[in-house]
């Protein structure tokens, strides 16, 4: 799972221990933790690039306004392999930490099922690189929409299980130095495909 997934692990667990005694402070909270597939639609200007999918623990954490109006933050860290023109330019691989957050309504007359939607902002800080010795990549951190759509299954009171997409945009310049000189602008705009364990206080 990697010190990422266990971080996130054991935000939950403080989470959900915590809740009898911090009830009245807690109580319009929903933490919610599972597996996001970050899946890019990638396109680059002038070089093509290539953005592997990877799928990688994630946590989210929503606050309730009312019963159909809460803002959620999405994280999660993911580390993807990259190339460009068409496979024959190594780019190693980067990682980034992507923060995402939405303003979501929800329809609570369906019973155990309660769907949603949401929009809001995403913002992509690529906080490490690893090209292939003697190539030095710098990707520039990006701001940029994000939607969403999904669903909560309530098991009872405080349990569910949750499915969630979400559209991100991220577009990003990218400079390669070293043995090779280049620069490209980089849309990576992924789908973000969650399933996840919820836990309303």
């Amino acid at each position: 799972m990697g010190k990422f997934g266990m971080a996130a692990l054991a935000a939950m667990a403080a989470f959900t221990l915590a809740a009898p005694a911090q009830a009245g402070v807690l109580e319009n909270f929903q933490v919610k933790f599972g597996i996001s597939g970050i899946l890019p639609d990638e396109s680059g200007d002038p070089i093509d690039v290539d953005i592997s999918n990877e799928y990688v623990p994630s946590l989210q954490i929503e606050y309730f306004f009312n019963d159909h109006v809460s803002a959620e933050l999405l994280c999660c860290v993911a580390t993807h392999d990259v190339t460009a023109a068409s496979g024959t330019i190594d780019l190693g691989e980067v990682t980034h930490f992507p923060p995402t957050v939405t303003l979501k309504y929800r329809w609570t007359d369906f019973g155990q099922f309660e769907p949603y939607v949401g929009a809001g902002v995403n913002f992509t800080a690529f906080i490490d690189s690893n090209p292939p010795a003697g190539r030095h990549v710098e990707y520039d951190s990006s701001v940029g929409p994000a939607l969403q759509a999904g669903v909560d299954y309530r098991i009872d009171e405080h349990w569910g299980v949750n499915f969630d997409v979400r559209r991100i945009w991220i577009n990003t310049d990218v400079n390669i130095s070293g043995d090779i000189t280049a620069s490209d602008e980089v849309d990576i705009n992924p789908w973000v495909v969650s399933t996840s364990i919820a836990y309303r206080f």
